[in-house]
């Protein structure tokens, strides 16, 4: 079965585009005008994914997250606006969105970015050990000394990027791969710093993402395989 999505739209034209464009690719769709009504039926129903305006009647949808925030942990959230000033994108990104995208926008690029945002990783069965830090493939979950560590798809497939290529370095601009679709659309190259701060927030003690000045980032893999370095 396809993921549930609940679609938080004033513009009714705008939503019911949305509604039928998703619907047609099978997803189960919802649609809301507003942010009252948005926190009703989360209130009352389960979702996969959000897609959220930004500006909304009574007021804006960063803040429903903001309010929400445990309950939505689990759930992937991609901001879609015509607000595209980078203070905004850094600040949806902050509050652990998966993408922000920006009106007008391609249906073509906003499936695959549902897509990207609701993927499955490759590699089923598989486990990825580096010292502390366990990814199972198949469950979709970090583990560092035994504790799940709650990430968006974004941050998980990071993780995927940086342990597999543990010990050498990783490019910004492969980075970059990972997280967006080849849409054509110029991603300013500070929310992926966004990412990682984010991600490393998350794996503290244990942070053992170093960042190469003017490369990248580095997985570093511990010298016995056990403790950090």
């Amino acid at each position: 079965m396809k993921a549930r999505v609940l679609i938080i739209e004033d513009n009714q034209l705008t939503a019911r585009g949305l509604q039928y464009l998703l619907e047609r690719e099978g997803y189960l769709v919802t649609t809301v005008v507003d942010l009252k009504s948005a926190k009703q039926t989360l209130a009352t129903q389960d979702f996969e994914l959000l897609i959220m305006d930004v500006g909304l009647p009574d007021g804006d949808s960063f803040s429903l997250v903001r309010q929400l925030q445990d309950s939505l942990k689990d759930k992937a959230i991609i901001f879609l606006t015509a607000r595209d000033q980078e203070e905004d994108i850094i600040r949806g990104l902050e509050l652990g969105a998966e993408d922000y995208i920006t009106k007008p926008f391609r249906n073509r690029e906003l499936l695959l970015r549902v897509k990207k945002a609701l993927r499955q990783p490759l590699g089923l069965g598989k486990k990825l050990t580096i010292g502390h830090f366990s990814l199972d493939l198949e469950a979709h979950e970090l583990m560092i000394d035994g504790k799940i560590i709650v990430l968006t798809a974004l941050e998980y497939r990071i993780m995927i990027c940086l342990m597999e290529n543990a010990g050498h370095i990783v490019t910004r601009e492969r980075l970059l791969d990972e997280i967006y679709d080849a849409s054509g659309r110029v991603v300013n190259d500070n929310t992926l710093s966004v990412y990682i701060k984010r991600l490393r927030q998350k794996l503290r003690p244990r942070d053992n993402i170093s960042t190469i000045k003017n490369l990248g980032y580095r997985f570093e893999v511990p010298q016995d395989g056990g403790e950090d370095v």
